[in-house]
């Protein structure tokens, strides 16, 4: 079979769209031209990045373009997402204490970018970790020369491609942690996206732990 065939640039414009028409310069206090402005010089990065990865399927997609909560809240970005083909929004888990998202920045093996914005790649919501405790799952997940997906880029990932969330097909964001053993995941709940968490050493069978390449580019 024919590979599907995939432009990273027009994939990064479609991106972007997705984010103005869901309000995002707004919730940033940015024009929309500025928000634009903003994000513009990874469009570049993004092609190159993408080379030779395949076109976005449900279950792994070649980039993403990754708001930061330096530039947008948390509780704001996941209130613009929702299943594929629906509209409830997505919502915090009541077990978040107040206060508590903050406490969850990634782990030392991730060099996330500093800055409003950057890019992720060949990212993949973890099917093959399902049913294995975040633990086991980040065994897996380096072994194969990968790392696992903060909160704002599994937030990406579902604003983004929104297929990816789907029943028995969910996952935990294990690059970002706190100083105990709780992970945050995004599984659905009452027909909307759901950020909650999980221990680190339990497993669920329709929880697998997202991953993506090492590296991540950003805007310096």
């Amino acid at each position: 079979m024919e590979a599907a065939l995939f432009d990273a640039a027009t994939e990064f414009d479609r991106q972007l769209d997705r984010l103005v028409e869901l309000g995002y310069p707004a919730l940033a206090d940015l024009t929309e031209d500025t928000f634009r402005d903003l994000v513009a010089p990874l469009r570049a990065a993004a092609v190159a990045g993408a080379a030779e990865l395949p076109a976005p399927t449900d279950a792994r997609v070649p980039f993403l373009l990754v708001i930061t909560r330096d530039l947008v809240p948390v509780e704001d970005r996941l209130a613009l997402t929702t299943l594929a083909g629906k509209r409830k929004p997505g919502f915090l888990d009541r077990h978040y204490a107040e206060g508590d998202l903050p406490r969850f920045d990634p782990i030392k093996e991730l060099e996330v970018p500093a800055g409003p914005a950057y890019l992720l790649f060949d990212v993949d919501r973890g099917e093959e970790t399902l049913n294995l405790a975040p633990s086991a799952a980040m065994e897996v997940i380096t072994g194969q020369d990968r790392l696992p997906l903060t909160i704002d880029e599994g937030l990406a990932f579902v604003t983004l491609h929104p297929a990816a969330l789907a029943k028995n097909k969910c996952f935990s964001l294990v690059g970002s942690r706190c100083d105990d053993k709780r992970v945050p995941a995004i599984w659905i709940s009452q027909g909307a996206p759901k950020l909650g968490w999980c221990w680190y050493g339990n497993p669920h069978t329709w929880l697998g732990s997202a991953s993506a390449r090492p590296e991540r580019v950003g805007l310096a």
